[in-house]
C-alpha cells in the first residue's frame, strides 16, 4: 500500500480474536461437581448399610421411650415424657448417673496420665523398649469380662492382694475391696485403667514418634530442660493424640458395663451401679423396657454432649 507521502508500508495481517482470548477455559463448576459426586457414589452403599443396621433401629428403639411398650407384643400406647419423669424420680437411676460420671472422670484422667507416662518411657532408646511395649499392651487384648473376673478374685477378702499384704506384715491394710461401698467404685476404676492404659500408650507413642528430632534438638540447644521441652514442645505437638485418647476414654467409661457386671454386679447396694447396668437390670430382670429405653436415651444424650464439649474445648486450646 502506498501512503500519502509516497512511502510503501507492509500490510499487517488481521488479528484473530481467538488468538488474543486464548483457548476456552474448562467449565470449573461441572468439574468440581463431578469430582465430588464420584466419591459419594462409592460411599453410598456403606452409608445405606449403616443407616439400615444402626441409624434406623436406634431411631425406632428411641421412639419406644415415649410409649408403654411391654417388650414382647406389638401393642403400645403413647405416654409422652412419663418414662423420663420416672427416670428422674428413680433414686437408683440418679445414683447410677452419679457413679457413671465419677467413674468416667477417674478413668479419663488417670488412664491418659498413665498412658502418656508409659509412652514416654518406652519411647526412649532402651534395649527392652519393644518387650515393654508388648507387656504394657497385653492387658488390652483380654476380654473385659474375663479381666473383671480375675480382678474380682484378686480383690476378694481371701484373694491375692490381701494374702500378699498379710504375708509382708501389713494385715491392717487388708480390706474387702469390692464389699466396701466407699472403695468398690475406685477398685473398678483401677481395673479399667490397668487394662486400657496400654491402648492409650500406643496412641501417645505414635504421636511421640511423629515429632521431628530437629525440634527437640533445637530446644535442647536453646537451653530447655526436660520438663520445659515436654511442656513447651512435646505436649503441644501431641494435641491430636490427646484429643483422640480423651474422647475414647470418655465415651468408653460412660458406657461401662462388662467390668462392673463381673466385679460387683452393681453392688454393694447401688454403690457401683452405672447407667449401663441399670438399663440391663430394668430391661431383662424387671421387664421395665420403656424405662430402660428412656434411660438409654439419657445416656446417649449425655455421651454426645460431653464428647462434643470436650472436642470443642480441645480444639479451642489447640488453636
Amino acid at each position: 500500500m502506498t501512503s500519502v507521502h509516497g512511502s510503501t508500508t507492509a500490510q499487517r495481517p488481521p488479528v484473530r480474536s481467538d488468538a488474543v482470548a486464548g483457548p476456552p477455559a474448562p467449565p470449573r463448576r461441572q468439574k468440581r461437581r463431578s469430582g465430588i459426586r464420584a466419591p459419594f457414589w462409592f460411599l453410598l452403599p456403606a452409608v445405606c448399610v449403616y443407616a439400615f443396621v444402626i441409624v434406623w433401629p436406634s431411631l425406632r428403639g428411641g421412639m419406644y421411650a415415649f410409649t408403654d411398650w411391654d417388650g414382647i407384643t406389638s401393642d403400645w400406647n403413647w405416654v409422652g415424657l412419663d418414662n423420663f419423669s420416672d427416670v428422674l424420680a428413680d433414686r437408683g437411676a440418679s445414683a447410677a448417673l452419679l457413679n457413671t460420671v465419677v467413674l468416667a472422670a477417674l478413668v479419663t484422667v488417670f488412664q491418659n496420665v498413665l498412658g502418656l507416662l508409659l509412652a514416654l518411657g518406652v519411647n526412649n532408646l532402651v534395649k527392652s523398649r519393644y518387650v515393654l511395649r508388648v507387656v504394657f499392651f497385653a492387658p488390652v487384648v483380654l476380654t473385659p469380662l474375663v479381666a473383671g473376673y480375675v480382678w474380682s478374685y484378686l480383690l476378694s477378702p481371701e484373694g491375692t492382694v490381701n494374702s500378699v499384704l498379710r504375708g509382708v506384715g501389713l494385715s491392717s491394710l487388708a480390706h474387702d475391696w469390692l464389699g466396701d461401698p466407699g472403695i468398690a467404685l475406685y477398685a473398678i476404676a483401677a481395673e479399667i485403667i490397668w487394662q486400657s492404659a496400654g491402648y492409650s500408650m500406643v496412641i501417645y507413642l505414635a504421636g511421640l514418634q511423629a515429632i521431628p528430632e530437629e525440634i527437640l534438638e533445637a530446644a535442647t540447644i536453646d537451653g530447655a530442660g526436660v520438663w520445659r521441652r515436654f511442656r513447651s514442645v512435646v505436649l503441644p505437638l501431641l494435641n491430636g493424640a490427646v484429643v483422640i485418647n480423651v474422647m475414647l476414654c470418655l465415651i468408653g467409661s460412660l458406657k461401662q458395663f462388662d467390668q462392673v457386671l463381673a466385679m460387683t454386679d452393681g453392688g454393694p447396694g447401688t454403690a457401683t451401679e452405672t447407667i449401663s447396668t441399670t438399663i440391663y437390670k430394668n430391661a431383662f430382670a424387671l421387664g421395665e423396657f420403656p424405662l430402660s429405653i428412656a434411660l438409654s436415651v439419657v445416656m446417649t444424650v449425655l455421651i454426645a454432649s460431653l464428647a462434643a464439649v470436650q472436642y470443642r474445648l480441645t480444639l479451642r486450646k489447640a488453636s
